[in-house]
C-alpha cells in the first residue's frame, strides 16, 4: 500500500475475508474520478523460489491487477543446501500484472493453478513501471512540483491556513495592546507605586497642608 500511495494512488484494504481482491485503488480526487481498481496481492518468501505463484481461475473476474511481491528474505529451498539463509538476502521485488497477463500465463496442469514467470521478460511490470499501469488506468498524473505550488495538497493548504490565522491573531493582539491608553494595562504593583508617589509629594489627599 505504501508504494502505491507514494505514487499518489489511494489504496484501501478490502473487507476481511473478501474473495478475489485485497486492495481497492482510487483516484486522489474521488469526486472527479469515480473509477476503482481491484488488486489481488501475492507474495513469496524465499529468494530461491520458482518465481511462480498460485491463482485460482475462478477469481479472474474479481480483480483487475495482481501484485506479486518476491520478498527475497533468503535461501530456504534448494540453495539452502550449499548456502546460509542470509546469503540469499536481497531487496524485495514488486511486479504488477494485469489480469490479461495472468490469464495468458496461467498453468492449470496442476491443482496449484500457478502463474509461472521464470524465463519470461517481466521487466516492464517491475516496481515503479508496474505501479504506473494502475496510475494510468485511474488517470493519475505523475506528481509535478510546479503544479503542487499552484495547487498545494490538502494537508499543506490546511497547514498554511492555520499558520496565517495564527499570525493574524497575534497581530491583532499586538495592535490592541499598542492602542491602550497610558496607565492602563499595568499590573497591581505598578498602580500601588503610583499611589505611594502621590502621597509622598502631596501628603494625604484628604489632609490639609499647613
Amino acid at each position: 500500500m505504501g508504494n502505491l500511495m507514494r505514487r499518489n494512488i489511494l489504496a484501501y484494504k478490502a473487507p476481511p475475508n473478501n474473495e478475489g481482491y485485497d486492495l481497492i485503488c482510487i483516484h486522489p480526487e474521488p469526486k472527479k474520478k469515480t473509477k476503482q481498481v481491484r488488486v489481488q496481492v501475492k507474495s513469496r518468501l524465499a529468494t530461491d523460489c520458482d518465481r511462480g505463484f498460485p491463482v485460482k481461475a475462478a477469481s479472474f473476474d474479481a480483480f483487475d491487477y495482481l501484485i506479486v511481491v518476491f520478498l527475497n528474505v533468503g535461501y530456504f529451498l534448494k540453495m539452502r543446501q550449499r548456502h546460509t539463509v542470509l546469503d540469499g538476502r536481497r531487496e524485495p521485488e514488486f511486479y504488477t500484472f494485469p489480469v490479461s497477463f495472468i490469464r495468458e500465463h496461467h498453468d492449470t496442469s496442476s491443482s496449484w493453478q500457478k502463474v509461472r514467470t521464470r524465463g519470461l521478460d517481466i521487466s516492464a511490470y517491475k516496481d515503479g513501471l508496474g505501479f504506473e499501469q494502475i496510475a494510468k488506468d485511474l488517470g493519475i498524473p505523475y506528481p509535478d512540483k510546479r503544479v503542487m505550488k499552484e495547487r498545494p495538497l490538502i494537508g499543506e493548504a490546511n497547514a498554511a491556513e492555520a499558520t496565517s490565522l495564527t499570525f493574524d491573531v497575534r497581530r491583532r493582539r499586538r495592535r490592541a495592546r499598542d492602542a491602550e491608553p497610558s496607565g492602563r494595562g499595568i499590573d497591581r504593583r505598578g498602580r500601588a507605586g503610583d499611589r505611594r508617589t502621590a502621597h509622598g509629594r502631596g501628603g494625604h489627599p484628604h489632609r490639609e497642608q499647613g
